[in-house]
């Protein structure tokens, strides 16, 4: 099974990003035969930003993605929505990708089930 979860918020602030990552990290344990996906639209391109420093005991996006890349998932991110957010020369979690909107429409396409957040 395919799995496209789009997440629109920030990684701080409101839970959105976090929860979406704690049911593909999740998925991944308990259906490792599926796919999980990850496509980071407007305030959520900025998850995928390395080198993120959160205080102790504070949940880390940053891991949490790494963790659904290292398990096989595929993390991408708005092209658009990551230029208008100046991302363009930051560095990116190691197995993020910028994309475009046609690749989006291909995973939904392709996917089997689709979660929004």
């Amino acid at each position: 099974m395919k799995v496209l979860l789009i997440i629109n918020d920030a990684p701080y602030g409101s839970e959105k990003a976090y929860n979406a990552l704690r049911i593909a990290i999740q998925l991944q344990k308990d259906f490792p035969q599926s796919e999980v996906r990850i496509f980071l639209m407007a305030d959520s391109a900025t998850c995928a930003i390395a080198g993120q420093n959160v205080p102790q005991g504070y949940y880390n996006i940053e891991t949490m993605l790494s963790a659904v890349i290292y398990k096989g998932g595929k993390v991408k991110i708005c092209g658009t929505c990551a230029n208008a957010r100046g991302l363009k020369d930051l560095r990116l979690i190691e197995g993020a990708e910028i994309s475009n909107m046609s690749e989006l429409a291909q995973w939904i396409i392709d996917s089997d089930k689709i979660l929004t957040f």
